[in-house]
């Protein structure tokens, strides 16, 4: 496999028969079919699955922003030996075209240009259906954030209804929900061995649909049934909290959602990655760029921001009830190697755009590069309780230590002129560090301008809803950045970010709102 890497270091994966040629392929194992663009960056979903696959010794082919009129744009690689992958792309496909008030948006951010009407509604169901129309009887194999949140029985904005697994809406062969690496690699494997796609029905992270089976095991949880919960709302956040409470790969059990003649069987969430496998899959030898095709086109707006940053870790414990990463990351800590973000650090300093600013060391939280206590690497992390909320557990490892040597470490790359951290800030856990070390640094070293942080809102009703600390929080921390500021003699701000009309918000709290601004 290192020859292959050599052979191709600095090349896009095939999106034609043309490109397959030039390898040599008649044909691809794996086809990637996804609503963005192609974008060969490891903060793209869409790179990261193709790049782990090649790995593995897979011909990996992309299908980016198909035409989907038509079944034509989906056969232009053939039919793969092993499996077509479908993905709506890094965001949901309603979200990306409609705004909360259900008007189509103007930009895209991940197309040509940001040009917009470049996928479909509801992108994952309508590529497997032109998939199934192209080549009958193909397995295909769904995975993404659209995928992930609809993998069992939702409630959907945009019609307004409990709509069913997006299983069943697509008749799609398999679901891989959350980060999925581990999870393809080991189902790659198990295709390639020759096993039928229908009898795989014990890997970590799938969904899948089966007969109705009478439940025997204790690790195994029936959920009201589809029709129950869209007739019902509090069986509804029944299942709904039974689905939150079983996110742990350690506590977690198998759920069953009946739909009468099928079952939706999910199976636990994959094990946490450990660092070694999070660096294999980011120091996999992505272009880090758009594919050429667009350049002439206006490139991909998305990247812009992401091209200059590292991704540092995965999962968070902030545990917000409107927020999906519990969903999709889970609240386990996996963090990257220090030796493996340096290095990639050193590959942004070598790029001739480069202007030695390096936008983010970040995660779905920056501030958590560890987990939040040590029980939760034996027993999992707990399923009715936060670490964060309403206030910190007595049970809570507060520690920046590591992250303070990391961002040390890459400051001092030669060729980097300032590291920023624009990835959000859980400010309750830096005040909870009885060492400021970090809290000094960030302020002398790593704001270009403005802090961003998110108190969310100001009425106790709201937060607590919303599972988000106190309001006196953020003004203890506010005072302590602009004293810090003022010592550094520095002229930096501190921007809120506030939600208005989140569920249980009432016109008082408004109110509220807008008299503490």
């Amino acid at each position: 496999m290192q020859r292959l890497y050599k052979y191709y270091w600095n090349m896009f994966l095939p999106i034609s028969k043309q490109d397959m040629q030039k390898r040599g392929w008649k044909s691809c194992d794996f086809i990637l079919v996804t609503g963005d663009a192609y974008v060969d960056h490891p903060s793209f979903g869409a790179a990261v699955i193709s790049r782990v696959l090649e790995s593995d010794g897979y011909r990996v082919g992309i299908i980016a922003q198909p035409e989907w009129d038509s079944p034509d744009d989906f056969m232009k690689l053939g039919k793969p030996g092993l499996a077509f992958l479908v993905t709506s792309g890094n965001m949901d496909s309603m979200v990306n075209k409609y705004t909360s008030a259900k008007k189509v948006r103007k930009k895209d951010a991940y197309s040509p240009g940001g040009a917009s009407g470049k996928r479909p509604d509801r992108a994952t169901i309508v590529y497997t259906s032109r998939i199934k129309q192209a080549y009958k009887g193909t397995t295909v194999i769904l995975g993404g954030i659209e995928a992930s949140l609809r993998r069992l029985g939702h409630y959907d904005y945009w019609s307004d209804k409990v709509r069913k697994s997006i299983l069943l809406d697509t008749k799609a062969d398999m679901l891989i929900y959350g980060m999925g690496e581990n999870t393809i690699r080991r189902l790659a494997y198990r295709l390639k061995q020759g096993d039928q796609i229908s009898a795989i029905t014990d890997l970590r992270g799938t969904v899948f649909k089966h007969k109705p089976v009478i439940i025997k095991d204790s690790r195994t949880i029936s959920l009201p049934s589809f029709k129950e919960i869209s007739t019902d709302k509090k069986l509804y956040t029944e299942s709904f909290r039974i689905q939150y409470e079983n996110t742990d790969s350690i506590i977690a059990s198998t759920l069953i959602e009946n739909y009468g003649d099928w079952d939706i069987v999910q199976n636990p969430p994959a094990k946490p990655m450990t660092t070694r496998e999070l660096d294999h899959s980011y120091d996999l030898p992505y272009t880090r760029d758009e594919h050429p095709t667009y350049k002439n086109r206006g490139g991909i707006p998305a990247l812009k921001e992401v091209k200059y940053s590292l991704t540092g870790s995965r999962g968070c414990f902030g545990g917000c009830n409107y927020c999906a990463l519990t969903f999709i990351q889970g609240r386990t800590i996996q963090a990257r190697s220090h030796g493996s973000l340096v290095r990639e650090a050193e590959k942004l300093t070598k790029d001739k755009n480069f202007k030695g600013y390096i936008h983010d060391v970040g995660g779905p939280t920056a501030n958590f590069r560890t987990p939040s206590c040590r029980k939760q690497l034996t027993a999992g992390v707990c399923k009715t309780k936060q670490c964060l909320f309403p206030e910190p557990c007595s049970m809570l490892e507060v520690d920046h230590s590591d992250y303070i040597s990391l961002l040390r470490k890459i400051r001092k790359l030669p060729g980097i002129k300032k590291v920023f951290i624009r990835s959000g800030i859980r400010y309750d856990y830096l005040l909870a560090d009885s060492d400021q070390t970090f809290m000094s640094e960030l302020v002398e070293h790593h704001i270009s301008g403005q802090l961003k942080i998110a108190p969310e809102h100001v009425s106790k009703e709201v937060l607590d809803a919303m599972g988000r600390p106190s309001i006196n929080i953020f003004i203890e921390f506010s005072n302590k950045y602009k004293k810090m500021n003022k010592e550094k003699g520095l002229k930096q701000y501190l921007i809120p970010y506030l939600i208005s009309s989140h569920p249980g918000s009432k016109l008082k709290h408004a109110i509220e709102l807008a008299e503490f601004l």
